[in-house]
Formats: C-alpha cells, sequence, structure tokens
C-alpha cells in the first residue's frame, strides 16, 4: 500500500492506493445501476411557426410563455451553448401558442423550443 498526498482546491489530502490485480478488481467492482431515464420534454406542439434549437445547449432562461405577444427579432430564450449564451429569437410577429421547453433543460440541435402563431 502506498500514501499519496493530494492536493484539491487548497485542501491537502493524504490518500492510501492499493495495487490489486485485474480479476480482484473486476470481483469488487459494484454493479453499475442504469443510468435513470430523462424526463420527456414538454412537446412544443402548438400551432403556427416551430422556432427551433440552433444548437445543442442548455436553456438558462425563458422569457415568455403561452399566449404571450411577442414581435420579430424579440429575444424568447437564452441558450447556454459552449459556454456562451446564444439569445433565441423570433423569427416573426405572432402569439406564442406552445413552449416545449424549461429553464435547465439541455436540448439538442433541431429541439422544438416554442412556436409563434
Amino acid at each position: 500500500m502506498k500514501n499519496y498526498k493530494v492536493n484539491v482546491n487548497g485542501t491537502e489530502y493524504v490518500v492510501s492506493i492499493e495495487l490489486i490485480s485485474e480479476e480482484e478488481a473486476k470481483a469488487s467492482a459494484p454493479a453499475q445501476a442504469p443510468a435513470p431515464a430523462a424526463a420527456p420534454a414538454p412537446a412544443a406542439s402548438g400551432e403556427g411557426e416551430a422556432v427551433n434549437s440552433p444548437m445543442p445547449g442548455t436553456i438558462l432562461d425563458v422569457k415568455v410563455k403561452v399566449g404571450d405577444t411577442v414581435k420579430a427579432g424579440q429575444v424568447l430564450m437564452i441558450l447556454e451553448a459552449m459556454k456562451m449564451e446564444n439569445e433565441i429569437m423570433a423569427g416573426c410577429d405572432g402569439t406564442i401558442t406552445s413552449v416545449g421547453v424549461t429553464k435547465g433543460q439541455s436540448v439538442e440541435n433541431g429541439t422544438p423550443l416554442c412556436t409563434i402563431k
């Protein structure tokens, strides 16, 4: 068994490491639980023009709700991608008929965010 000092964010820890065989490692490894299924996102299924995510990222803020009147160029949501905040804007004037994402939700490229009629 070997002891090592490890510094994590300014705090020093002493850790002991024992070398074991590959068979021992497999035998003592805990069984992996299946990954939890992601909660289904509410679908943006309202009538009108769909506003889709232009890239994968995380929704930082949703600035509209169903029934809101919006103008072309108005910010609908803030999408964080690659540590940059991207404004998702309305492509046309109209009324929000559905919102398919929530704050903190991860989205993929092309995910429906909302619809405008």
